[in-house]
C-alpha cells in the first residue's frame, strides 16, 4: 500500500481522500518523530524557565494576561479541551471527523506546536482503527481556530466525548476500555495546539473540492446529452471562439464539449436545419460551467495551501522562540469557500434551465417528453424539484465570510465564518447531485425520441449507465426512486468514472492540457 508521511509529505485533497478511505497508509517518519520531540522539548524547557507564553502558562483569549502557576500548566490543558466542547446540533459525518483528524495530525507533525510524540500517536492509532470522534455540526466561528469542533474531535483522548466505533457511537472511556488504553495526561500547551486550527472548515473543504469536481465533470455530459436531445449545434464550441476570450475554464468547458460530441449521428443529422442561435441554458456553456471551474480551482489551489500550513497559535520554533499570531483565521479559506458556494448553486441554476427547455415540445420532441399526456404528467414534476432545489441552493448564497461578530470580550473582534461556509458548500452541492439527477433523466429520455440515430461513442455510454438503473418511462410512475437511483450514481462518482474510462479506451483526453484542473 502507498504511504504519506505525516509532517513531512505534501498533503494534496487526493492523498487526504485517500487516508480517510484507507486506501494510503500515514506514518510519522524518525525525521518527524525528532523534530516532534524536539519542540516539545521546548515547551517544557519554557515552563521550567517560568517564561510567560501565550496558551502554556496563561489563560486563553480575553484571560490571555491571566498567569497560571507551574502546577497547574497540564490542567489548563485539559481544562480547555472541557470548556470548549460547546457545540451543538447533529454530527458530522464520520468521514469529516476522520478528515479532521488526518489534518490536524500533519499539521502537528511539522513540529511547530510543542505536542508530545505519545499525542500524536494515539491520534494516528483513531485513524487507523476506524475510532473516530463525534463532532457537532455548528459551534464555530472560524476564527482562533475551530475551538469547539476540534475541542469534540480531541475530548476523547482525555476520556472524554464520544466515539463512533463499528458504526454505533459510544462514551469514549467505554471504547477506550475495550481497547485496554488509558485517557492521555496532556502536557503544557498541547490542549491549545489540539483545538487551534482551521481543520474544521478544511475538512469540510476537501470533501467540497472533491465532490464539486465530479459534479462539474457531470455537468459537462449531461449539459452536452441535453443539447443532442434538443438537436442544438456545438458552433459555440468552436476553439477559435474561445482563444478570443482565453478565461481557462471556459476552454476547458468547450474542448470537452467538442469532444463529447465528436461523431454523433444525431448531430450530423440537422447540419441543415436552419436554427441560428440555441438558448443562453445550451450556447454558454463553456462561459458559465468555466467561470464556476475557475471558482473550484481558486479554491483547490487554496485547500491544498492550507493542508500544508500549520494553523495554531502561538508556535515554537527551533531556536526556542515563541510568536503568537493568526494563523488560525479561517478566511483564506472563508472566502473561496463561498465564492465556491455561487459557482456550485449556478451550475444547478443552468441545468434546470435545460430541464425546462426540454420538457416545452418544441424541435420534434414531445411535450413533457411523454406521448400520451393528460392522463400522464410526463415529466412536468421533476423539474419542479430542480426549480425548488436551485431556490433553495439561491438561499444558501448569502457569504458568511461577510458577517463577524466580536467573542472573547472583544480580545478576538473579526472572525471568518468560515466553518458556515464549508457546511453550505456541501449543502449545496447535495442539492446539485439532484439537479443534475434530474436533468440525466430527462436528457436520457428526451434522446430516446432520436432513435434510430445515435450520439457520440462517449454520450451513448453515459445513456447506457442511465439505461442500467432506470428504464424509458412510457408511462407516469414514482418519479423518486428514479431520481434516488441517477442521484446515487452521479454522487457515487461512478457516472463520472465510467464515462472517463470509455474516453481513455478510446484514446481521448477531455482534460487535455488543462492539467491544473484535474484532482
Amino acid at each position: 500500500m502507498q504511504t504519506f508521511e505525516y509532517g513531512t509529505g505534501h498533503l494534496t485533497v487526493q492523498t487526504a481522500v485517500a487516508l480517510a478511505l484507507e486506501n494510503v497508509k500515514g506514518t510519522i517518519s524518525e525525521n518527524a518523530e525528532q523534530t516532534i520531540a524536539q519542540s516539545a522539548a521546548r515547551v517544557a524547557q519554557i515552563v521550567a524557565e517560568q517564561k510567560t507564553v501565550y496558551g502554556i502558562n496563561t489563560g486563553f483569549g480575553a484571560l490571555a494576561n491571566t498567569k497560571i502557576s507551574d502546577t497547574d500548566t497540564q490542567l489548563l490543558q485539559h481544562k480547555i479541551l472541557q470548556s470548549h466542547s460547546v457545540g451543538v446540533g447533529a454530527p458530522i459525518s464520520i468521514f469529516l471527523s476522520k478528515l479532521m483528524l488526518i489534518t490536524k495530525l500533519h499539521a502537528l507533525a511539522k513540529g511547530y506546536s510543542g505536542v508530545q510524540l505519545q499525542t500524536l500517536q494515539r491520534i494516528q492509532w483513531h485513524i487507523e482503527n476506524d475510532v473516530i470522534p463525534a463532532v457537532p455540526e455548528k459551534g464555530s466561528v472560524g476564527a482562533s481556530g475551530d475551538l469547539a469542533p476540534l475541542a469534540h474531535l480531541f475530548l476523547p483522548l482525555i476520556g472524554l466525548g464520544e466515539l463512533w466505533y463499528g458504526g454505533s457511537r459510544y462514551p469514549a472511556q467505554r471504547v477506550l476500555d475495550i481497547f485496554g488504553l488509558q485517557p492521555l495526561q496532556l502536557g503544557p500547551k498541547e490542549g491549545l495546539a489540539l483545538i487551534n486550527g482551521t481543520q474544521f472548515i478544511l475538512a469540510h473543504a476537501v470533501a467540497g473540492v472533491q465532490r464539486m469536481h465530479n459534479c462539474l465533470e457531470a455537468a459537462d455530459i449531461i449539459g452536452a446529452m441535453s443539447l443532442e436531445a434538443l438537436t442544438g449545434t456545438k458552433a459555440p464550441f468552436d476553439e477559435r471562439l474561445h482563444q478570443l476570450r482565453p478565461f481557462s475554464g471556459g476552454q476547458l468547458v468547450a474542448q470537452r464539449l467538442r469532444m463529447l460530441l465528436q461523431d454523433s449521428d444525431i448531430m450530423q443529422s440537422h447540419v441543415d436545419c436552419g436554427r441560428v442561435q440555441d438558448p443562453y441554458s445550451l450556447r454558454c456553456m463553456p462561459q458559465v460551467h468555466g467561470a464556476s471551474r475557475n471558482a473550484w480551482l481558486h479554491l483547490k489551489e487554496t485547500v491544498e495551501t492550507e493542508l500544508n500550513s500549520v494553523t495554531d497559535n502561538p508556535l515554537v520554533f527551533a531556536d526556542g522562540e515563541t510568536l503568537s499570531g493568526g494563523n488560525f483565521h479561517g478566511q483564506p479559506l472563508a472566502l473561496p469557500l463561498d465564492y465556491a458556494c455561487l459557482a456550485a448553486a449556478e451550475l444547478g441554476n443552468i441545468s434546470d434551465r435545460r430541464c425546462y427547455l426540454l420538457l416545452e415540445g418544441k424541435w420534434g420532441l414531445p411535450t413533457l417528453l411523454m406521448n400520451n399526456v393528460g392522463i400522464n404528467s410526463g415529466f412536468m414534476i421533476p423539474q419542479y424539484t430542480t426549480a425548488a432545489l436551485v431556490t433553495e441552493n439561491k438561499t444558501h448564497c448569502f457569504p458568511a465570510s461577510a458577517d463577524s461578530i466580536p467573542t472573547s470580550l472583544g480580545q478576538e473582534d473579526h472572525v471568518s465564518m468560515g466553518s458556515i461556509s464549508g457546511r453550505k458548500l456541501n449543502t449545496i452541492l447535495d442539492n446539485l447531485e439532484y439537479i443534475l439527477a434530474i436533468e440525466l433523466l430527462s436528457a436520457s429520455q428526451a434522446i430516446e425520441f432520436r432513435r434510430p440515430l445515435k450520439s457520440s461513442k462517449l454520450l451513448e455510454a453515459a445513456h447506457s449507465l442511465v439505461r442500467e438503473k432506470v428504464a424509458f418511462a412510457a408511462e407516469d410512475r414514482v418519479f423518486a426512486s428514479d431520481v434516488a437511483e441517477i442521484k446515487e450514481l452521479i454522487a457515487s462518482f461512478s457516472f463520472v468514472a465510467e464515462v472517463n474510462a470509455v474516453a481513455a479506451h478510446s484514446n481521448v483526453e477531455l482534460n487535455k492540457n488543462f492539467a491544473g484542473f484535474v484532482l
